[in-house]
């Protein structure tokens, strides 16, 4: 976290990473991590700085059907309970199941 002490930057990251089931992977390299792990942590990068807005480009579209059925479940419970906004794009009919409100464009023009 830019402009963070480190002991803070710790104390925001690990509870997120508890979160999304990878607390004992931090000193892993990305490399080393399954897609499904490292999905999940890209979601706590994106939380970790406490924004009112979430962006998340097509979350489950390198996924298999599990791990997609859980990024997406996590991605909402997350969001939901800081409160936080969530806009996704997707082409997944299932992941955007989760979603309050759906726009949809075509030949890009929201219909």
């Amino acid at each position: 976290l830019n402009g963070v002490k480190q002991r803070e930057a710790r104390g925001r990251a690990e509870p997120l990473l508890d979160a999304v089931g990878l607390l004992d992977r931090t000193a892993t390299f990305p490399d080393r991590l399954s897609g499904g792990e490292q999905q999940r942590v890209a979601i706590a990068r994106a939380l970790v700085h406490d924004p009112l807005l979430v962006l998340a480009d097509e979350p489950t579209g390198n996924l298999d059907e599990e791990t997609g059925q859980q990024i997406l479940a996590l991605l909402d419970r997350l969001t939901r309970q800081a409160g936080k906004n969530l806009i996704m794009v997707t082409h997944s009919v299932e992941a955007a199941s989760y979603a309050d409100r759906i726009l949809q464009l075509k030949d890009g023009n929201l219909v």
